[in-house]
């Protein structure tokens, strides 16, 4: 069970969800809006190589939540991302087809556990990152301070 399963899974057998304000966002065009409703799994940095790659970053700051709670208006597009051996499609991203913005990734692997890209939110001020993960593919120059779960991997 990945991290982000074990996370929801917490989550889930305590009824968190629900109980927070709604966030907005949207896609760089405005063709794409979403909201987020309920408390979150999780606030994560992810460091994998392909997050590096879809946020033109070092790394993607993450809203971990339950698909259940998002809510997207407009068409987004896939891409589908396989694992190292090009087996199974394990995380599915979903973009703006458009204008090409990182809305939500869905984690195959954690049933019902979605990413939701932080840069998209229309308020951003209260995105607090406590858990990082792929931190074997971590730039050397990024430090961030806080992490309360660090991992190698996910």
């Amino acid at each position: 069970m990945t991290i982000l399963a074990r996370l929801a899974s917490v989550a889930l057998g305590h009824g968190r969800y629900g109980l927070a304000m709604a966030r907005t966002g949207r896609c760089l065009c405005g063709a794409v809006t979403y909201e987020l409703d309920g408390d979150l799994i999780a606030t994560a940095i992810c460091h994998c190589e392909h997050c590096q790659r879809q946020s033109g970053g070092a790394f993607s700051v993450n809203l971990v939540a339950h698909e259940s709670q998002l809510s997207v208006t407009g068409e987004l597009s896939t891409y589908e991302e396989t694992g190292e051996h090009g087996d199974n499609v394990y995380v599915r991203r979903r973009f703006c087809g458009s204008c090409g913005s990182p809305i939500v990734s869905e984690l195959s692997l954690s049933a019902g556990v979605i990413a939701v890209k932080a840069g998209s939110l229309d308020d951003k001020s209260d995105v607090n990152p406590t858990v990082e993960v792929w931190c074997v593919d971590r730039q050397p120059w990024v430090d961030l301070p806080n992490m309360a779960v660090s991992l190698d991997r996910e």
